[in-house]
Formats: C-alpha cells, sequence, structure tokens
C-alpha cells in the first residue's frame, strides 16, 4: 500500500534550488548589477522568468505542505506560464548566442537537449496535476534538468572562494577536477535524493524520478559522443 507522502522533502529542496539559484546570480543581482549583461533584455527577461520559476516552486512547495490547496492551484497557472517564459526565453539565448552544433562547447549541447526535457516535464505535470505523486516529481525532475548553469556559478562563491586560500599552491588540474566533482556529484546527488525519497515513503523509486534521472544521463552521453 502506497503511503502518504508528507511536502517537507519538496519544501526544503526548493528552498535550496532558490539558495542555489539566488548565489548563481548574485553577482546580478546585488554585487555587479552595472554588469553589461544586466542591460540586455534577453538576458534580464530570461534571468527574471528563472528566478521567478524558483520562487513560485518554493512558494508551492509550502502551500502544499501547510495544505493551502486553494491558493496553490492558483498560483498553478501563474507557474505554468512562468515554465513557459523559461522555456522560450531560454531557446531564444540558444538560437541568438550558439550557431551550429559542432561549434557548441559539451555542455551547451548538453543543456539544448536538457531543455527539451524541463518543457515536457512541465507539460506532463500540468496534465497529471490532480496525480499529486506524478505532479510534485515530475515538476522537481524538470528542474533538476536546468540546474546546468545554477551549479556551474555557485562553485567559486560556495567552494573555491574559501578553499582557494586554504590550498593556495592548487594546480589548474586539481581545481578542474574539484570543480567537475561538484558539478555533477551536486547534480546526481539531487536526483538520488529524490530517489531516496521514493524509497523512503512508497519503497520503490517512481518512474518520473527514473525519467528524468536517464533523461539527464543520456543529454550528457549524447553531448560528450557529439
Amino acid at each position: 500500500m502506497t503511503r502518504r507522502t508528507g511536502g517537507v522533502y519538496f519544501s526544503v529542496t526548493s528552498a535550496l534550488l532558490l539558495f542555489l539559484s539566488v548565489v548563481a546570480f548574485s553577482d546580478n543581482l546585488f554585487t555587479d548589477v552595472g554588469q553589461a549583461s544586466n542591460h540586455d533584455p534577453k538576458f534580464v527577461i530570461h534571468g527574471l522568468f528563472g528566478l521567478a520559476w524558483y520562487v513560485l516552486l518554493t512558494v508551492q512547495a509550502n502551500l502544499i505542505r501547510t495544505r493551502r490547496i486553494s491558493l496553490h492551484r492558483t498560483l498553478g497557472i501563474a507557474t505554468f506560464l512562468v515554465a513557459v517564459g523559461v522555456t522560450l526565453s531560454t531557446l531564444y539565448i540558444f538560437v541568438v548566442l550558439w550557431k551550429g552544433w559542432a561549434n557548441m562547447a559539451p555542455e551547451v549541447r548538453a543543456n539544448r537537449l536538457l531543455l527539451p526535457g524541463y518543457a515536457l516535464c512541465v507539460m506532463l505535470a500540468w496534465h497529471w496535476r490532480a496525480r499529486a505523486d506524478w505532479h510534485k516529481r515530475l515538476l522537481f525532475a524538470g528542474t533538476f534538468l536546468m540546474l546546468g548553469p545554477v551549479l556551474a556559478r555557485t562553485y567559486d562563491p560556495l567552494i573555491a572562494s574559501w578553499l582557494g586560500p586554504l590550498v593556495p599552491a592548487m594546480s589548474p588540474q586539481t581545481d578542474e577536477a574539484l570543480f567537475l566533482t561538484y558539478f555533477f556529484g551536486v547534480w546526481v546527488g539531487f536526483f538520488v535524493s529524490l530517489a531516496c525519497h521514493d524509497w523512503l515513503k512508497e519503497r520503490r523509486v517512481h518512474p518520473a524520478t527514473l525519467a528524468g534521472f536517464g533523461w539527464l544521463l543520456l543529454s550528457w552521453l549524447v553531448s560528450a559522443m557529439s
């Protein structure tokens, strides 16, 4: 028999995602607001949609945890529209900035493949919004797929900023290895945390969790082999 799931995991995880997104773009938000990208409409619009997504994800998770279902459903429409904005603004940046698959770095190719996964997860979450187990896992799996730029930008403020002074003689190769360990370790760790939540609550890993993780692995595999 399926156990009733609590909302603590999703509240805590969404808050962590919001924290990481704010840290990742703290220069745009707080410390270097005069930078060129803050005056470029395509980056401003994309950034606002991205921040709004993480804020609404956190709010929505806590509304469910506190059982304010009516407000959750009302905000769901706005959340879906923000997801459309995230998808379209990201797609526009891809089209404008990078020309040709062969000219893209592996992480850019991976992000291009991960964007449709995010969009598909959100669409299915909306379609299955009456099925709570699928709905929430699809939303979080889709959000996890979009974490690449956030994780890449949080390494310096969260890791390198204090590790560098402790190990001033660290070689660039060691720094790169630490970055990749952090980058992929945290990324995979989010999916592992969702799988652990599934197992603790339902004694199985939910298909939405497996599908999201599979999309992540396949996207990076295709990117690396291209």
